[in-house]
């Protein structure tokens, strides 16, 4: 499942469920009080609903200033939701085209990565129709594409390249669904071709949550369940690395491309640290991260 790639005829399905893969680690887990995961359940969607009020107001400022905007919004969702996140690796300045590329684990990971490397998203067309987020994943840039519509995906990757070509950023999530973290999905190379066209380089990007259950979005799971489960975990760390951009121009087509990418982030995962449920990867939460994210 996936707020920005969810099933399709096309598109692949992960195996992970919610009841294998989201659940907490055991029943004996440290869990927050219900009264403390009903003040962070309030607080978020407070900030969430803050976001959607106040995005009229900000579309007119230039690029930058949204931009600036869009990351202290996302870190305040995060923080209200008793996110800690921890940044590691230096994004590049904006103004540099970059396709952003990321494993997909939860919806989490959308104001993550825009906390760090905001930029326009790809999203399937459905979200334009959702009430209250529709319109603010327009106003924010949203490149939206329909999934069930093969002939509409040339036409979606050239305008890709166009936003790249005039040096902006885009976010995709290229394995097409959501994975609990604890497996991975292929990453599927029509994105890059927008890379490969406009000649920018390819910013991947590895997410990470501990523990991995509650922050897992898959399978049939709900966004009431899941956000249930993220407020009331003890606590969640993400970590967001920030690893070496790939140059379009050394590779020959999109799938070479797509698979040197899907193998950076793979690489990283297999070097990271492992961290036990109750060990904090940073003690920052999310409005003090270290600067490195976007959405």
């Amino acid at each position: 499942m996936s707020l920005l790639t969810g099933p399709s005829p096309w598109l692949p399905t992960a195996p992970c469920t919610p009841g294998r893969c989201a659940a907490h680690p055991g029943p004996d887990a440290p869990r927050a009080g219900t009264g403390r995961g009903v003040l962070r359940l309030a607080a978020g969607l407070a900030a969430v609903l803050l976001g959607v009020l106040l995005a009229p107001l900000a579309a007119p400022l230039p690029a930058a200033g949204r931009l600036a905007l869009v990351r202290c919004w996302c870190r305040a969702v995060l923080r209200a939701f008793g996110v800690r996140v921890r940044v590691t690796g230096r994004p590049a300045p904006q103004g540099v085209p970059l396709l952003v590329v990321a494993n997909h684990v939860s919806w989490l990971d959308i104001p993550l990565v825009a906390a760090v490397l905001p930029g326009r998203m790809l999203a399937k067309r459905e979200v334009r129709g959702w009430p209250l987020l529709g319109p603010l994943a327009a106003l924010g840039g949203t490149l939206f594409i329909d999934r069930d519509r093969l002939r509409t995906l040339p036409a979606t990757v050239a305008g890709m390249a166009h936003v790249l070509a005039a040096g902006g950023r885009i976010v995709v999530f290229p394995e097409g669904s959501t994975w609990c973290g604890r497996a991975s999905g292929v990453f599927r190379p029509a994105s890059f071709q927008a890379a490969l066209d406009a000649g920018s380089d390819i910013q991947p990007v590895r997410i990470d949550y501990r523990p991995a259950g509650p922050a897992a979005f898959v399978g049939d799971d709900t966004l009431g369940a899941s956000l249930w489960r993220i407020a009331t975990a003890r606590r969640l760390d993400a970590e967001i690395r920030i690893l070496d951009p790939i140059s379009s121009l050394r590779y020959p087509d999109r799938r070479t491309l797509a698979r040197a990418a899907q193998s950076t982030v793979a690489r990283e995962s297999a070097n990271l640290p492992s961290l036990s449920v109750h060990q904090r990867a940073s003690d920052s939460p999310a409005s003090a991260s270290s600067v490195r994210t976007p959405s």
